[in-house]
């Protein structure tokens, strides 16, 4: 075949199944010089299809829906994106000059890299840089992740397929230039194990990091919004503001189970209304106080700045990062709006308005340095000091909203891919896929904001512990991004080295200066991430132990075929449906099954989910099947690709699905004429004949699905194998059988009808 010949579909060799193609399969039917057929298997056949029928409609799909959409969706953003960078104005000059304002000049100097800091950072890193590496529409860590796992074999789950390539959705759009370099890096990565797990272990870190982000924003946020009352009342002491937080903590984690669709109607008004606010008050400072504190555009102040502190400057730098709080949340959220709807509210709202709140503050702080320790509230005029507190506390809790809606949006992408226990996902809009809510994962944010709000009292260790989460986050996005542009974007090398020598060098010197305080608080997020990492760890771990011993246990389909020959005169009518997570051939679980229930129904359909590292599979492109030979045994495999968005509990019965599926299968499948050998093709049949076949076997099948349908469900026991060692012993038989007892079973996730399932048990030996 020649080249030409095997672009037009992915082809490898199987020993169970020869075809030839059809006129209208649009795959060449001229035999090589040896006229000998090559091996197709019918799942890259039926993938190829359905790539070249639903490309174009995918791909229209992603389309943003118009102007009218875009702009509702940036309206949203505004509730549910930007709160935490928004409110970032409430805190940070309080935070940078913990120990007092020692010269003037210094306000100048910190104005300086908070307006570089923001522009380098949010905008020009996040805005125009990192949302384009999203993953179509989704952003996060996963995110980044899966685009290097499609585009280099660095998975570590052996249930990659030639026919995943065939998802619309799966492709990639790779420049021609440039390639040389990457391939050498592609090369590299796939061959090094080393690599494999240091970059799982990197994404994990970066998750566990950002939901530490979702349980520090809500403490900070409110806590700084509630310090307004000291400074108003003396009646107010630390304690009721701290219970005050802690009440208001309460009632932001009880609505999220409205949605994101609802909840960013109902928070975007009032945080619009907060940036006018922000904006016109700093606007009012500027021109009051002092209106030459606009020369802080000046990187000259920056070099006075650390010429006159040095160690203190280099120390204040984690009080200056906390300016850009809130940005991961940028691309965390994505998936919630759009790009073009993120860009469109950070450069026309949020951007503009926080650059007038810091040089604002700065313009009053100029002229009262013993404010500093309350720089937001003292800076507000006289009578909108009540009705400006009353916004900060409710943009506080609105603050928290981006965070909370990031850790939904990368725990649902973790949890797709194996490297999260089971939880329950509510999609919470039917418009919006991306929108959605995890109420145990809710609740356990709840908890752990309350216990962090208890513990520390006051912003300044908070901000410690928050600094190292939101830097650490950004310098890994970092990382990943250097690695997207060499492998995907191919982007030129002296780019490259630009991004490296001022977005990622800044990054890290933050990260030194936030660590510095590791022993002020600065030790919260790290420990929180240990802890969910081990978790993640933990359950991915035996997640990939268990599905290498179904691949090296798994059945042939000379071993199917002998098993339904010795039952044959035990089939009973129906549709029999068994689940299983091995991809790759028949699970273990089914000859299990036969031997202490020797009776099969007469049509055998082998389900495996599969998450691809991508966000969405179209509808259409979901389910692939095969026939396993001979066709008389009546016996099918179904692939059902996901993405790590895509929602598992659809309106539709998943049976009334696959079985329409089926069908359409069946129908296509004689377009495919079978073969005996390699050397010889059968006769011609007749295309009245092949109707009447079709027709039999159709329903045949409808009259298996009336009679009914049985779920049949492993329920695998795992445990560690004799002679394992200690290590091995906790990790399998306490660590994860006691996250698995404790969390959703499978058909739980996957909404199985109870009445009609049967759990089959099977103890395996890791």
């Amino acid at each position: 075949m020649s080249s030409s010949d095997a672009a037009t579909i992915p082809i490898h060799v199987l020993e169970e199944e020869v075809v030839t193609i059809n006129e209208d399969d649009n795959i060449p039917k001229t035999l090589p010089a040896a006229n000998k057929l090559r091996r197709y298997d019918s799942l890259d056949i039926e993938s190829a299809k359905l790539a070249r029928r639903y490309h174009h409609a995918a791909a229209a799909s992603t389309d943003n829906g118009g102007w009218v959409v875009l702009v509702q969706l940036a309206f949203q953003s505004i509730g549910v994106v930007y709160g935490d960078l928004g409110t970032s104005p409430l805190y940070v000059f309080p935070g940078v000059f913990s120990n007092g304002i020692k010269d003037e000049d210094d306000i100048l100097g910190v104005l300086s890299l908070i307006l570089y800091t923001l522009t380098l950072l949010p905008v020009l890193k996040y805005v125009f840089i990192v949302l384009r590496a999203n993953d179509n529409g989704d952003g996060g860590t996963f995110a980044l992740y899966s685009l290097i796992c499609r585009y280099a074999k660095v998975g570590l789950i052996p249930s990659e397929e030639m026919e995943d390539q065939n998802v619309s959705t799966f492709q990639l759009e790779l420049p021609d230039n440039r390639t040389q370099r990457a391939s050498k890096l592609k090369s590299k990565l796939e061959n090094s194990n080393f690599t494999k797990y240091f970059l799982l272990f990197a994404t994990m870190l970066g998750t566990s990091m950002l939901i530490g982000d979702g349980v520090l924003t809500p403490c900070i946020s409110v806590l700084s919004s509630m310090s307004g009352l000291k400074l108003a009342t003396q009646a107010m002491t630390e304690d009721r503001i701290v219970w005050a937080s802690v009440g208001i903590l309460i009632f932001l984690f009880t609505i999220q189970r409205f949605g994101t669709d609802k909840v960013g109607y109902t928070f975007a008004p009032i945080l619009s209304v907060w940036f006018f606010l922000i904006s016109g008050i700093g606007l009012y400072n500027i021109i009051k106080h002092d209106p030459l504190v606009i020369k802080a555009i000046n990187p000259k102040y920056i070099v006075d700045y650390f010429r006159r502190n040095q160690k203190e400057a280099w120390i204040s730098l984690g009080g200056v990062v906390l300016s850009t709080t809130g940005t991961e949340a940028l691309f965390a959220d994505v998936g919630h709006f759009s790009v073009r709807a993120i860009q469109i509210s950070t450069c026309s709202v949020v951007y503009p308005s926080i650059m007038l709140a810091y040089t604002g503050q700065a313009s009053y702080l100029r002229k009262h340095i013993s404010d500093v320790d309350n720089a937001f509230y003292a800076s507000i005029p006289g009578r909108m000091y009540w009705p400006m507190f009353v916004v900060a506390v409710m943009a506080s809790i609105i603050a928290s909203q981006s965070l909370i809606s990031g850790t939904f949006s990368i725990i649902q992408q973790s949890l797709s891919l194996g490297c999260f226990p089971r939880v329950k996902v509510v999609h919470t809009s039917t418009k919006y896929p991306g929108q959605v809510y995890i109420p145990e994962i809710n609740y356990l944010l709840m908890l752990a904001c309350i216990f962090v709000t208890l513990g520390f009292r006051n912003t300044t260790k908070i901000g410690n512990a928050y600094g190292i989460a939101v830097v650490f986050v950004m310098a890994l996005t970092s990382a990943f991004l250097v690695l997207i542009m060499i492998l995907i974007w191919k982007t030129h090398v002296l780019l490259i080295i630009a991004y490296v020598f001022t977005i990622f060098a800044i990054e890290l010197v933050y990260l030194s200066s936030v660590l510095y305080k590791f022993d002020q608080g600065g030790y919260l997020p790290l420990a929180f991430a240990m802890f969910l990492m081990t978790i993640m760890f933990v359950w991915n771990d035996v997640y990939r132990k268990k599905y290498h011993f179904e691949l090296q246990h798994k059945i042939s389909s000379e071993k199917v075929k002998e098993i339904v020959d010795e039952t044959n005169s035990q089939r009973l009518p129906g549709l029999a449906i068994f689940y299983s997570e091995l991809v790759h051939g028949i699970p273990p679980i089914f000859k299990h099954y036969v031997a202490n229930v020797p009776v099969l129904h007469s049509i055998l359909v082998f389900v495996s989910f599969k998450s691809l590292p991508i966000s969405k599979v179209p509808i259409e492109e979901r389910f692939l099947f095969r026939r396993v030979q001979p066709k008389e045994l009546q016996v099918f495999r179904c692939v059902v690709h996901y993405g790590y968005t895509d929602a598992r509990n659809e309106e539709e019965p998943f049976e009334k699905m696959l079985v329409e599926r089926l069908k359409e299968f069946i129908r296509e499948g004689y377009c495919i004429r079978e073969v005996q050998n390699e050397e010889e093709l059968s006769e011609i049949v007749n295309e009245d004949e092949l109707n009447e076949q079709v027709v039999r076997d159709v329903e045949y099948l409808d009259k298996a699905w009336r009679c009914g349908v049985v779920h049949l469900m492993g329920e695998q026991e795992v445990v560690a194998a004799k002679g394992a060692n200690v290590v091995k012993r906790l990790l399998i038989d306490y660590g994860y059988n006691f996250l698995k007892r404790n969390l959703r079973q499978s058909n739980n996730v996957f909404d199985i009808p109870h009445k009609r399932m049967l759990k089959v048990g099977m103890t395996y030996e890791l």
